[in-house]
Protein backbone atom coordinates (compact mmCIF):
# COMPACT_ATOMS: atom_id res chain seq x y z
CA UNK A 1 0.00 0.00 0.00
CA UNK A 2 2.81 2.45 1.15
CA UNK A 3 4.85 1.71 -2.37
CA UNK A 4 1.36 2.02 -4.64
CA UNK A 5 0.66 5.48 -2.52
CA UNK A 6 4.62 6.61 -3.05
CA UNK A 7 4.36 5.77 -6.78
CA UNK A 8 0.92 7.98 -6.73
CA UNK A 9 2.28 10.58 -5.45
CA UNK A 10 5.61 11.03 -7.64
CA UNK A 11 2.79 10.33 -10.78
CA UNK A 12 0.75 13.16 -9.36
CA UNK A 13 4.12 15.63 -8.82
CA UNK A 14 5.17 15.12 -12.32
CA UNK A 15 1.53 15.54 -14.10
CA UNK A 16 1.59 18.50 -12.07
CA UNK A 17 5.04 20.22 -13.33
CA UNK A 18 4.60 19.25 -16.75
CA UNK A 19 1.09 20.67 -16.76
CA UNK A 20 2.11 23.56 -15.55
CA UNK A 21 5.16 23.90 -18.57
CA UNK A 22 2.63 23.18 -21.14
CA UNK A 23 0.06 25.74 -20.56
CA UNK A 24 2.08 28.73 -18.80
CA UNK A 25 5.86 27.40 -19.88
CA UNK A 26 6.90 29.26 -16.43
CA UNK A 27 6.83 32.42 -17.85
CA UNK A 28 3.96 34.02 -14.98
CA UNK A 29 3.93 32.24 -11.55
CA UNK A 30 1.35 34.45 -10.41
CA UNK A 31 -1.07 31.76 -13.12
CA UNK A 32 0.78 28.53 -12.68
CA UNK A 33 1.41 28.60 -8.91
CA UNK A 34 -1.71 29.05 -7.52
CA UNK A 35 -3.36 26.13 -10.37
CA UNK A 36 -0.49 23.74 -9.43
CA UNK A 37 -0.93 24.26 -5.38
CA UNK A 38 -4.53 23.07 -6.10
CA UNK A 39 -3.80 19.87 -7.70
CA UNK A 40 -0.97 19.67 -5.66
CA UNK A 41 -3.09 20.06 -2.81
CA UNK A 42 -5.98 17.74 -3.58
CA UNK A 43 -3.44 15.06 -4.47
CA UNK A 44 -1.45 15.13 -1.42
CA UNK A 45 -4.72 15.06 0.50
CA UNK A 46 -6.15 11.87 -0.51
CA UNK A 47 -2.68 10.72 -1.05
CA UNK A 48 -2.75 11.32 2.82
CA UNK A 49 -5.72 10.34 3.46
CA UNK A 50 -5.75 7.07 1.09
CA UNK A 51 -3.06 5.54 3.48
CA UNK A 52 -4.64 6.92 6.98
CA UNK A 53 -7.97 5.67 5.84
CA UNK A 54 -7.56 3.17 3.57
CA UNK A 55 -11.06 1.80 4.15
CA UNK A 56 -12.74 5.13 2.49
CA UNK A 57 -12.85 6.31 -1.10
CA UNK A 58 -12.73 9.85 0.12
CA UNK A 59 -8.41 9.78 -0.30
CA UNK A 60 -8.34 8.43 -3.77
CA UNK A 61 -11.75 10.90 -4.59
CA UNK A 62 -9.25 13.49 -3.60
CA UNK A 63 -6.54 12.50 -5.55
CA UNK A 64 -8.47 12.05 -8.73
CA UNK A 65 -9.58 15.17 -8.22
CA UNK A 66 -5.96 17.17 -8.18
CA UNK A 67 -4.65 14.58 -11.07
CA UNK A 68 -8.18 15.66 -13.59
CA UNK A 69 -7.49 19.13 -12.65
CA UNK A 70 -4.08 19.19 -14.70
CA UNK A 71 -6.33 17.86 -17.81
CA UNK A 72 -7.44 20.73 -19.25
CA UNK A 73 -3.76 22.43 -19.45
CA UNK A 74 -2.58 20.38 -21.85
CA UNK A 75 -5.17 21.46 -24.64
CA UNK A 76 -2.16 23.50 -26.00
CA UNK A 77 -0.21 20.80 -26.90
CA UNK A 78 0.89 19.59 -30.08
CA UNK A 79 -1.12 16.37 -30.06
CA UNK A 80 -3.84 17.10 -31.94
CA UNK A 81 -6.41 14.03 -30.58
CA UNK A 82 -4.87 14.68 -26.96
CA UNK A 83 -5.69 18.74 -27.15
CA UNK A 84 -9.22 17.83 -28.15
CA UNK A 85 -9.48 15.43 -24.78
CA UNK A 86 -8.00 18.06 -22.91
CA UNK A 87 -10.24 20.89 -23.83
CA UNK A 88 -12.92 19.17 -23.36
CA UNK A 89 -12.11 18.14 -20.16
CA UNK A 90 -12.13 21.77 -18.37
CA UNK A 91 -14.42 20.73 -15.52
CA UNK A 92 -13.58 17.02 -15.79
CA UNK A 93 -12.22 17.27 -12.06
CA UNK A 94 -15.64 18.90 -10.53
CA UNK A 95 -16.92 14.71 -11.16
CA UNK A 96 -15.50 13.42 -8.47
CA UNK A 97 -15.45 16.65 -6.46
CA UNK A 98 -19.21 16.23 -6.44
CA UNK A 99 -18.70 12.47 -5.38
CA UNK A 100 -16.62 13.46 -2.53
CA UNK A 101 -18.62 15.68 -1.30
CA UNK A 102 -22.00 14.18 -1.71
CA UNK A 103 -20.39 10.59 -0.46
CA UNK A 104 -18.36 11.95 2.69
CA UNK A 105 -16.60 9.99 4.54
CA UNK A 106 -17.00 6.58 2.52
CA UNK A 107 -16.92 7.81 -0.84
CA UNK A 108 -19.26 5.45 -1.86
CA UNK A 109 -23.00 6.72 -2.78
CA UNK A 110 -25.50 5.18 -0.43
CA UNK A 111 -28.93 6.55 -1.32
CA UNK A 112 -30.83 6.64 -4.70
CA UNK A 113 -31.06 10.39 -4.56
CA UNK A 114 -27.03 10.41 -3.91
CA UNK A 115 -26.23 7.88 -6.92
CA UNK A 116 -28.70 10.09 -9.18
CA UNK A 117 -26.85 13.51 -8.06
CA UNK A 118 -23.23 12.16 -8.78
CA UNK A 119 -24.28 10.66 -11.71
CA UNK A 120 -25.77 14.33 -12.59
CA UNK A 121 -22.42 15.66 -11.66
CA UNK A 122 -19.80 13.37 -13.62
CA UNK A 123 -22.49 13.97 -16.54
CA UNK A 124 -22.05 17.61 -15.90
CA UNK A 125 -18.37 17.09 -15.50
CA UNK A 126 -17.38 15.35 -19.48
CA UNK A 127 -20.09 18.31 -21.23
CA UNK A 128 -19.89 22.14 -20.98
CA UNK A 129 -22.85 22.00 -18.72
CA UNK A 130 -20.12 23.71 -15.91
CA UNK A 131 -19.63 26.70 -18.66
CA UNK A 132 -22.89 28.07 -17.84
CA UNK A 133 -23.32 30.11 -15.26
CA UNK A 134 -27.14 30.15 -15.32
CA UNK A 135 -26.34 26.16 -14.76
CA UNK A 136 -23.12 26.48 -12.28
CA UNK A 137 -26.30 28.58 -9.81
CA UNK A 138 -28.62 25.40 -10.78
CA UNK A 139 -26.05 22.42 -10.06
CA UNK A 140 -24.53 24.06 -6.89
CA UNK A 141 -28.01 24.33 -5.63
CA UNK A 142 -28.97 20.91 -6.37
CA UNK A 143 -25.88 20.02 -4.57
CA UNK A 144 -25.87 21.41 -1.40
CA UNK A 145 -29.88 20.69 -1.53
CA UNK A 146 -29.32 16.64 -1.78
CA UNK A 147 -26.53 16.74 0.91
CA UNK A 148 -29.18 19.11 3.25
CA UNK A 149 -31.75 16.34 2.64
CA UNK A 150 -29.42 13.26 3.76
CA UNK A 151 -28.23 15.24 7.08
CA UNK A 152 -31.90 15.75 7.47
CA UNK A 153 -32.70 11.94 7.03
CA UNK A 154 -29.40 10.40 9.00
CA UNK A 155 -29.01 9.63 12.55
CA UNK A 156 -26.56 8.70 15.11
CA UNK A 157 -22.73 8.78 13.86
CA UNK A 158 -23.87 9.02 10.35
CA UNK A 159 -25.53 12.21 10.90
CA UNK A 160 -21.80 13.75 12.45
CA UNK A 161 -20.50 12.75 9.29
CA UNK A 162 -23.15 13.91 7.36
CA UNK A 163 -22.80 17.57 9.35
CA UNK A 164 -19.19 17.76 7.53
CA UNK A 165 -20.57 17.21 4.51
CA UNK A 166 -23.02 19.71 4.41
CA UNK A 167 -20.48 22.44 5.52
CA UNK A 168 -18.09 21.33 2.89
CA UNK A 169 -21.31 21.31 0.10
CA UNK A 170 -22.41 25.30 1.80
CA UNK A 171 -18.64 25.84 0.85
CA UNK A 172 -18.46 24.53 -2.37
CA UNK A 173 -21.99 25.95 -3.42
CA UNK A 174 -21.37 29.44 -2.34
CA UNK A 175 -17.90 29.87 -4.16
CA UNK A 176 -20.23 28.73 -7.22
CA UNK A 177 -22.65 30.41 -7.00
CA UNK A 178 -20.28 33.49 -6.35
CA UNK A 179 -18.35 33.07 -9.14
CA UNK A 180 -21.07 32.68 -11.21
CA UNK A 181 -23.20 35.63 -10.21
CA UNK A 182 -20.27 37.56 -10.42
CA UNK A 183 -19.43 36.75 -14.04
CA UNK A 184 -23.39 37.36 -14.92
CA UNK A 185 -22.95 40.92 -13.81
CA UNK A 186 -19.65 42.44 -14.81
CA UNK A 187 -17.96 42.12 -18.00
CA UNK A 188 -15.36 38.82 -17.95
CA UNK A 189 -11.94 40.87 -17.79
CA UNK A 190 -12.98 42.51 -15.17
CA UNK A 191 -13.30 39.67 -12.95
CA UNK A 192 -11.70 36.25 -14.51
CA UNK A 193 -7.97 36.94 -12.84
CA UNK A 194 -9.49 37.91 -8.97
CA UNK A 195 -12.90 35.69 -9.52
CA UNK A 196 -9.93 32.23 -10.55
CA UNK A 197 -7.88 32.91 -7.52
CA UNK A 198 -10.72 33.15 -4.94
CA UNK A 199 -12.18 30.24 -6.60
CA UNK A 200 -8.76 28.12 -6.18
CA UNK A 201 -8.10 29.46 -2.50
CA UNK A 202 -11.60 27.96 -1.81
CA UNK A 203 -11.06 24.60 -3.40
CA UNK A 204 -7.61 24.13 -1.30
CA UNK A 205 -9.39 25.10 1.66
CA UNK A 206 -12.22 22.29 1.13
CA UNK A 207 -9.55 19.71 0.38
CA UNK A 208 -7.44 20.49 3.55
CA UNK A 209 -10.61 20.55 5.79
CA UNK A 210 -11.68 16.96 4.38
CA UNK A 211 -8.91 15.78 4.81
CA UNK A 212 -8.97 16.69 8.64
CA UNK A 213 -12.65 15.92 8.97
CA UNK A 214 -11.41 12.38 7.73
CA UNK A 215 -8.68 11.56 10.29
CA UNK A 216 -10.36 13.14 12.92
CA UNK A 217 -13.84 11.48 12.12
CA UNK A 218 -16.08 13.04 14.58
CA UNK A 219 -18.89 10.94 13.78
CA UNK A 220 -16.94 7.87 15.41
CA UNK A 221 -16.73 9.89 18.80
CA UNK A 222 -19.38 11.73 20.92
CA UNK A 223 -19.83 14.15 23.70
CA UNK A 224 -21.34 12.06 25.97
CA UNK A 225 -19.08 11.37 28.72
CA UNK A 226 -18.91 15.23 28.75
CA UNK A 227 -22.18 14.93 29.57
CA UNK A 228 -22.13 13.38 32.74
CA UNK A 229 -20.12 16.20 34.17
CA UNK A 230 -21.26 19.82 32.59
CA UNK A 231 -25.36 18.45 33.28
CA UNK A 232 -24.19 18.35 36.69
CA UNK A 233 -24.25 22.14 36.76
CA UNK A 234 -27.23 22.41 33.90
CA UNK A 235 -30.68 22.26 33.94
CA UNK A 236 -33.09 19.75 33.38
CA UNK A 237 -34.38 20.65 30.57
CA UNK A 238 -30.73 20.81 28.30
CA UNK A 239 -30.13 17.11 28.65
CA UNK A 240 -32.68 16.20 25.73
CA UNK A 241 -30.69 19.17 23.28
CA UNK A 242 -27.32 17.86 24.49
CA UNK A 243 -28.38 14.26 23.80
CA UNK A 244 -29.99 14.76 20.69
CA UNK A 245 -26.70 16.90 19.73
CA UNK A 246 -23.77 14.23 20.90
CA UNK A 247 -26.10 11.17 19.22
CA UNK A 248 -26.96 12.94 16.61
CA UNK A 249 -31.00 11.84 16.18
CA UNK A 250 -33.03 15.28 16.32
CA UNK A 251 -35.99 13.11 17.41
CA UNK A 252 -35.12 11.45 20.79
CA UNK A 253 -37.17 12.34 23.80
CA UNK A 254 -36.29 12.04 27.39
CA UNK A 255 -39.55 11.24 30.10
CA UNK A 256 -38.40 11.08 33.97
CA UNK A 257 -40.21 8.36 35.85
CA UNK A 258 -43.06 9.39 38.80
CA UNK A 259 -43.57 6.90 41.11
CA UNK A 260 -46.45 8.42 42.52
CA UNK A 261 -48.05 8.90 39.01
CA UNK A 262 -46.98 5.64 37.49
CA UNK A 263 -45.62 8.01 34.91
CA UNK A 264 -42.69 8.98 32.76
CA UNK A 265 -43.21 12.93 32.27
CA UNK A 266 -40.69 14.97 30.22
CA UNK A 267 -38.68 18.39 31.45
CA UNK A 268 -41.91 20.31 31.62
CA UNK A 269 -44.14 17.70 33.60
CA UNK A 270 -45.92 16.32 30.72
CA UNK A 271 -47.06 12.98 30.39
CA UNK A 272 -44.46 11.40 28.02
CA UNK A 273 -46.10 7.90 26.19
CA UNK A 274 -43.85 5.26 25.45
CA UNK A 275 -44.08 3.88 22.02
CA UNK A 276 -45.66 0.73 20.93
CA UNK A 277 -43.81 -2.29 19.56
CA UNK A 278 -43.24 -1.61 15.58
CA UNK A 279 -43.23 2.04 15.36
CA UNK A 280 -39.72 2.13 14.47
CA UNK A 281 -38.65 3.72 17.65
CA UNK A 282 -36.46 1.83 20.32
CA UNK A 283 -37.04 3.08 24.52
CA UNK A 284 -34.34 2.59 26.51
CA UNK A 285 -35.22 2.26 29.81
CA UNK A 286 -32.29 3.80 32.43
CA UNK A 287 -32.66 2.06 35.85
CA UNK A 288 -30.74 2.77 39.58
CA UNK A 289 -30.83 0.20 41.62
CA UNK A 290 -33.75 -1.64 40.24
CA UNK A 291 -36.07 0.90 39.51
CA UNK A 292 -36.81 2.98 36.53
CA UNK A 293 -35.54 6.47 36.86
CA UNK A 294 -35.72 7.67 33.16
CA UNK A 295 -36.62 6.39 29.97
CA UNK A 296 -35.02 7.81 26.56
CA UNK A 297 -37.05 7.25 22.98
CA UNK A 298 -34.85 7.28 20.31
CA UNK A 299 -34.22 6.10 16.51
CA UNK A 300 -33.15 2.52 17.04
CA UNK A 301 -29.54 2.90 15.49
CA UNK A 302 -28.26 5.57 17.41
CA UNK A 303 -27.57 3.42 20.71
CA UNK A 304 -26.01 0.19 19.55
CA UNK A 305 -22.68 0.53 21.03
CA UNK A 306 -22.47 -0.80 24.56
CA UNK A 307 -19.95 1.66 25.82
CA UNK A 308 -22.42 4.78 24.74
CA UNK A 309 -25.13 3.27 26.33
CA UNK A 310 -23.66 3.25 29.43
CA UNK A 311 -22.68 6.64 29.22
CA UNK A 312 -26.06 7.68 28.20
CA UNK A 313 -27.31 5.98 30.93
CA UNK A 314 -25.23 7.94 33.33
CA UNK A 315 -25.69 11.37 31.81
CA UNK A 316 -29.56 9.97 32.02
CA UNK A 317 -29.47 8.87 36.10
CA UNK A 318 -27.10 11.97 36.82
CA UNK A 319 -30.16 14.29 35.44
CA UNK A 320 -32.99 12.35 36.65
CA UNK A 321 -31.32 12.89 39.84
CA UNK A 322 -31.17 16.32 39.69
CA UNK A 323 -34.93 16.65 38.05
CA UNK A 324 -35.99 14.99 40.98
CA UNK A 325 -33.98 17.27 43.36
CA UNK A 326 -34.91 20.51 41.82
CA UNK A 327 -38.77 18.99 41.79
CA UNK A 328 -38.55 18.30 45.83
CA UNK A 329 -36.81 22.56 45.71
CA UNK A 330 -39.68 23.48 43.97
CA UNK A 331 -42.47 21.74 45.94
CA UNK A 332 -40.95 23.35 49.35
CA UNK A 333 -40.42 26.94 47.65
CA UNK A 334 -44.46 26.36 46.99
CA UNK A 335 -45.12 25.36 50.32
CA UNK A 336 -43.21 28.22 52.02
CA UNK A 337 -44.80 30.07 49.79
CA UNK A 338 -48.43 28.74 50.24
CA UNK A 339 -47.57 29.03 54.30
CA UNK A 340 -47.08 32.94 53.55
CA UNK A 341 -50.21 33.39 51.89
CA UNK A 342 -51.87 31.65 54.64
CA UNK A 343 -50.39 33.64 57.55
CA UNK A 344 -51.14 36.88 55.38
CA UNK A 345 -54.72 36.19 55.14
CA UNK A 346 -55.21 35.24 58.62
CA UNK A 347 -53.18 38.09 59.73
CA UNK A 348 -55.76 40.17 57.54
CA UNK A 349 -58.59 37.92 59.04
CA UNK A 350 -57.34 38.98 62.42
CA UNK A 351 -57.33 42.16 61.59
CA UNK A 352 -60.56 42.29 59.96
CA UNK A 353 -62.26 40.86 63.08
CA UNK A 354 -60.03 43.38 65.36
CA UNK A 355 -61.71 46.43 62.99
CA UNK A 356 -65.08 45.19 63.87
CA UNK A 357 -64.83 44.72 67.28
CA UNK A 358 -63.37 48.36 67.48
CA UNK A 359 -66.17 49.81 65.40
CA UNK A 360 -69.05 47.64 66.70
CA UNK A 361 -67.49 48.02 70.71
CA UNK A 362 -65.55 50.49 71.91
CA UNK A 363 -66.59 53.09 68.85
CA UNK A 364 -70.40 52.62 69.24
CA UNK A 365 -70.00 52.87 73.02
CA UNK A 366 -67.90 56.28 72.56
CA UNK A 367 -70.34 57.86 69.76
CA UNK A 368 -73.52 56.80 72.02
CA UNK A 369 -71.55 58.96 75.37
CA UNK A 370 -71.25 61.20 72.92
CA UNK A 371 -74.83 61.89 72.05
CA UNK A 372 -75.86 61.53 75.95
CA UNK A 373 -73.30 64.43 76.49
CA UNK A 374 -75.14 66.55 73.23
CA UNK A 375 -78.30 65.96 75.48
CA UNK A 376 -76.38 66.88 78.61
CA UNK A 377 -75.24 70.25 77.11
CA UNK A 378 -78.83 71.08 75.99
CA UNK A 379 -80.58 70.45 79.23
CA UNK A 380 -77.46 71.99 81.51
CA UNK A 381 -78.60 75.36 83.26
CA UNK A 382 -75.20 76.61 84.50
CA UNK A 383 -72.80 78.28 82.33
CA UNK A 384 -69.63 76.59 83.66
CA UNK A 385 -71.24 73.04 83.34
CA UNK A 386 -72.12 73.86 79.52
CA UNK A 387 -67.87 74.68 79.14
CA UNK A 388 -66.84 71.55 80.98
CA UNK A 389 -69.48 69.58 78.73
CA UNK A 390 -68.04 71.39 75.50
CA UNK A 391 -64.63 70.60 76.31
CA UNK A 392 -65.37 66.69 76.68
CA UNK A 393 -67.40 67.01 73.76
CA UNK A 394 -64.44 67.91 71.93
CA UNK A 395 -61.69 65.31 73.49
CA UNK A 396 -64.31 62.64 72.84
CA UNK A 397 -64.47 63.59 69.48
CA UNK A 398 -61.03 63.54 68.54
CA UNK A 399 -60.97 60.13 70.29
CA UNK A 400 -63.85 58.85 67.48
CA UNK A 401 -60.99 60.62 64.92
CA UNK A 402 -58.61 58.77 66.43
CA UNK A 403 -60.09 55.36 66.70
CA UNK A 404 -61.22 55.68 63.33
CA UNK A 405 -58.43 56.21 62.00
CA UNK A 406 -56.78 53.30 64.17
CA UNK A 407 -59.49 51.28 62.58
CA UNK A 408 -59.09 51.99 59.26
CA UNK A 409 -55.65 51.23 59.69
CA UNK A 410 -55.98 47.90 60.55
CA UNK A 411 -58.64 47.20 57.97
CA UNK A 412 -60.30 49.92 55.67
CA UNK A 413 -64.11 48.95 56.26
CA UNK A 414 -64.85 51.05 53.16
CA UNK A 415 -63.09 48.87 51.24
CA UNK A 416 -65.90 46.52 51.09
CA UNK A 417 -68.76 48.93 51.14
CA UNK A 418 -67.63 51.10 48.26
CA UNK A 419 -64.87 49.37 46.66
CA UNK A 420 -60.99 50.47 46.15
CA UNK A 421 -61.41 53.59 44.56
CA UNK A 422 -63.85 54.59 46.78
CA UNK A 423 -61.52 53.75 50.07
CA UNK A 424 -58.61 55.67 48.39
CA UNK A 425 -60.79 58.38 47.62
CA UNK A 426 -61.07 58.62 51.77
CA UNK A 427 -58.24 58.55 52.18
CA UNK A 428 -56.68 60.93 49.87
CA UNK A 429 -59.07 63.11 51.97
CA UNK A 430 -57.17 63.28 54.72
CA UNK A 431 -53.56 64.02 53.44
CA UNK A 432 -52.54 67.69 53.39
CA UNK A 433 -51.45 68.06 49.42
CA UNK A 434 -53.36 67.96 46.85
CA UNK A 435 -53.84 63.95 45.19
CA UNK A 436 -54.24 63.03 41.66
CA UNK A 437 -56.53 59.47 42.01
CA UNK A 438 -56.62 57.53 38.81
CA UNK A 439 -57.94 54.44 39.69
CA UNK A 440 -59.37 51.57 37.67
CA UNK A 441 -63.20 50.85 37.83
CA UNK A 442 -62.46 47.28 37.17
CA UNK A 443 -63.66 44.94 39.93
CA UNK A 444 -60.69 42.92 41.60
CA UNK A 445 -60.28 39.83 43.83
CA UNK A 446 -60.59 41.11 47.16
CA UNK A 447 -57.13 40.25 48.22
CA UNK A 448 -55.87 42.06 45.84
CA UNK A 449 -57.44 45.05 46.51
CA UNK A 450 -56.27 45.10 50.08
CA UNK A 451 -52.87 44.96 49.16
CA UNK A 452 -53.34 47.61 46.35
CA UNK A 453 -54.65 49.54 49.70
CA UNK A 454 -52.28 49.31 51.53
CA UNK A 455 -49.20 50.20 49.39
CA UNK A 456 -51.06 53.14 48.52
CA UNK A 457 -51.87 53.53 51.94
CA UNK A 458 -47.91 53.24 53.73
CA UNK A 459 -46.81 55.25 50.03
CA UNK A 460 -49.24 58.27 51.11
CA UNK A 461 -48.58 58.23 54.67
CA UNK A 462 -44.39 58.62 53.84
CA UNK A 463 -45.28 61.42 51.06
CA UNK A 464 -46.99 63.56 54.09
CA UNK A 465 -44.23 62.87 56.25
CA UNK A 466 -40.97 62.88 54.80
CA UNK A 467 -41.32 64.25 51.32
CA UNK A 468 -41.88 67.89 51.62
CA UNK A 469 -43.81 67.13 48.20
CA UNK A 470 -46.59 69.73 46.95
CA UNK A 471 -48.16 67.24 44.71
CA UNK A 472 -48.89 63.13 44.42
CA UNK A 473 -50.06 61.42 41.92
CA UNK A 474 -51.78 57.60 42.32
CA UNK A 475 -52.49 55.30 39.60
CA UNK A 476 -54.01 51.91 39.71
CA UNK A 477 -54.41 50.17 36.32
CA UNK A 478 -55.45 46.11 35.92
CA UNK A 479 -54.00 44.98 32.24
CA UNK A 480 -52.51 41.69 31.50
CA UNK A 481 -53.71 39.89 34.47
CA UNK A 482 -51.94 42.26 36.65
CA UNK A 483 -52.82 45.08 38.61
CA UNK A 484 -49.62 47.55 38.31
CA UNK A 485 -50.36 50.18 41.35
CA UNK A 486 -47.67 53.69 41.12
CA UNK A 487 -47.72 56.08 44.06
CA UNK A 488 -45.31 59.44 42.31
CA UNK A 489 -44.45 62.69 44.43
CA UNK A 490 -42.63 65.43 43.29
CA UNK A 491 -40.86 66.13 47.15
CA UNK A 492 -36.97 65.55 47.75
CA UNK A 493 -36.96 61.92 47.09
CA UNK A 494 -33.92 59.96 48.32
CA UNK A 495 -36.45 57.44 50.02
CA UNK A 496 -34.42 53.66 50.67
CA UNK A 497 -36.47 50.59 51.73
CA UNK A 498 -33.69 49.28 53.44
CA UNK A 499 -34.10 52.31 56.01
CA UNK A 500 -37.87 51.81 56.75
CA UNK A 501 -40.03 48.85 58.15
CA UNK A 502 -43.05 50.37 56.33
CA UNK A 503 -41.92 49.46 52.94
CA UNK A 504 -40.00 46.27 54.03
CA UNK A 505 -43.19 44.94 55.52
CA UNK A 506 -44.96 46.28 52.07
CA UNK A 507 -42.62 44.27 49.91
CA UNK A 508 -42.85 41.06 51.90
CA UNK A 509 -46.75 41.65 51.62
CA UNK A 510 -46.79 42.45 47.81
CA UNK A 511 -44.23 39.08 47.42
CA UNK A 512 -46.42 36.86 49.20
CA UNK A 513 -49.02 36.83 46.72
CA UNK A 514 -46.72 36.88 43.80
CA UNK A 515 -45.67 40.76 42.95
CA UNK A 516 -43.05 43.04 42.81
CA UNK A 517 -42.61 46.49 44.22
CA UNK A 518 -39.77 48.91 42.85
CA UNK A 519 -38.86 52.19 44.58
CA UNK A 520 -37.10 54.66 42.81
CA UNK A 521 -35.90 57.54 44.71
CA UNK A 522 -33.23 59.49 43.16
CA UNK A 523 -32.31 63.04 45.73
CA UNK A 524 -34.30 65.54 44.52
CA UNK A 525 -36.44 63.96 42.03
CA UNK A 526 -39.30 62.89 44.09
CA UNK A 527 -40.47 59.00 44.67
CA UNK A 528 -41.89 56.99 42.21
CA UNK A 529 -43.17 53.43 44.08
CA UNK A 530 -44.59 51.03 41.93
CA UNK A 531 -46.15 47.79 42.61
CA UNK A 532 -47.25 44.82 40.19
CA UNK A 533 -49.79 42.34 41.62
CA UNK A 534 -50.91 39.47 39.63
CA UNK A 535 -54.70 38.74 39.43
CA UNK A 536 -54.16 34.72 38.69
CA UNK A 537 -53.84 31.88 41.03
CA UNK A 538 -50.78 33.54 43.10
CA UNK A 539 -53.11 36.08 44.49
CA UNK A 540 -55.44 33.88 45.32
Amino acid sequence: MARRIGLVGLAGGALGLTAEWVKFGWGDPRHWIPDLAVGWTFIGCGLIGWGRRPESRTGPLMAATGFSWFVWNFAQVGVGAVAWVAAQAVYLYRGPLVQLVLAFPSGRPGSRLVRGAVAVGYAAAVTTIWGSEAATIVLAGLLLGVCAREYGRSVGGARRARLIALQAAAGLSLVLVGTAAVRLLLPQGEVSGPSLLVYEAALCVLAGGLLVGLLVAPWQQTAVADLVVELGEARSGTLRGQLSRALGDPSLEIGYWLPDRAAYVDAEGRVLALPDAGSGRSVTVVEREGQPVAALVHDPAVLDDRGLLEAVTAAAQLAAANARLRAEVRARVEEVAASRRRILAARDEERRRLERRLHEGAEARLRELAGTLRRGHWSASGEQTKKQIARSQEQLGRTLEELRRLAQGLHPRMLAEQGLAGALAALAKDLPLPVDLNVASTQLPQRVAVVAYFVCAEALTNVAKHAAAAHVTVTVIASDGRVRVEIADDGVGGADPARGSGLRGLADRVETVGGTLRVESAPGHGTRLAAEIPLGSEAR
